[in-house]
């Protein structure tokens, strides 16, 4: 358990610096709302898919599967990213697959493999949407992540919340881990909880389902891993759940974790033996140039809400009528 999950020592010695945050996010939307602070609208909708708190709570796989859904309705999506620990040279930087995943960071790249939609990566966002629509042909911007940049002006908003780990403490940065105070959610278009139980109404069902080798893509078949001893590698927000996962599949897990978005070498891997290796899509993308044969990675999908969905098609659609 991390330690802003609970309300310990470290939590209240922290929290004056709490409602100085507090202050001072509260100071700068009013500066954005009365046009104090620039702010650009675009002529085609924005939907921000964020989040108010830190840590994993299901942004990416959930902007994968909207960039397939909205391409299903005919729509031309486009993604604009901060690029989270991206270590381009200069900005706004376009996505391709000859790029390594550290120029632009771990899920833009990710995206733009899994979706072949257009993806912008750049700290300010208005810049990489003005990108994307001189490079591409695009009516719809997603940007992962990015509900507190209030530059960028939206039509929807989403906010993800982690079911399992929900709002921690409930005090902001750097006491806790919300970015906003929960009242945020009251105007926001769209709350959805990532969780692993389907039927939920507002639930985005995150599976780790689809097993592949990551030099060759050759897809495996889960029922023959049961009772595999596997070392398991994570550098996510949250990698106990990627562990409880594969003992879920009846694996003799190991565990190793690294840090979020951690940087991987080959000496990460030297574990002594030759079991196999198994990770997640986020941490393989950064082990490819010197991946092993016995070296898997465990998929994420994402299955959105149908109530959601309809939601976010009648939204769109009114708002091209109105144009």
């Amino acid at each position: 358990m991390k330690w802003f999950e609970r309300r310990g020592v470290i939590a209240i010695i922290l929290l004056p610096l709490s409602w100085l945050f507090r202050l001072v996010i509260s100071i700068r939307r009013k500066l954005y709302h009365w046009g104090i602070l620039p702010s650009k609208k675009f002529p085609i909708p924005v939907v921000i898919v964020g989040n108010i708190t830190v840590g994993g709570t299901g942004k990416t796989p959930t902007v994968i599967a909207l960039c397939h859904y909205l391409r299903q309705l005919g729509y031309y999506p486009g993604v604009v990213s901060r690029g989270y620990k991206s270590q381009a040279k200069q900005y706004p930087l376009t996505v391709t697959q000859s790029i390594a995943a550290h120029e632009c960071g771990d899920e833009p790249w990710l995206i733009h493999k899994k979706t072949n939609c257009p993806v912008v990566v750049d700290p300010k966002r208005v810049r990489a949407v003005e990108t994307l629509l001189e490079q591409e042909r695009c009516d719809v911007i997603i940007s992962d992540d990015g509900l507190q940049h209030y530059a960028l002006q939206r039509d929807i908003e989403i906010v993800m919340i982690n079911h399992d780990h929900g709002f921690g403490n409930a005090f902001l940065l750097p006491a806790g881990p919300l970015r906003e105070p929960q009242s945020r959610l009251q105007s926001v278009d769209f709350v959805l909880h990532k969780t692993n139980r389907a039927n939920e109404s507002y639930g985005v069902e995150v599976t780790l389902d689809s097993l592949y080798q990551l030099r060759s893509n050759e897809q495996q078949l889960m029922t023959d891993w049961r009772g595999v001893r596997v070392h398991a590698v994570a550098g996510i927000a949250f990698p106990q759940q990627f562990f409880e996962q594969l003992t879920k599949f009846g694996m003799k897990v190991i565990p190793h974790q690294f840090p979020d978005h951690h940087a991987y070498v080959a000496g990460d891997f030297e574990f002594g033996d030759d079991n196999p290796v198994i990770m997640t899509e986020k941490d393989a993308i950064k082990c490819r140039a010197f991946a092993c044969d016995h070296w898997y990675v465990l998929a994420i999908n994402a299955r959105l809400p149908a109530l959601a969905l309809e939601g976010l098609k009648s939204r769109l659609a009114r708002m091209y009528h109105e144009q």
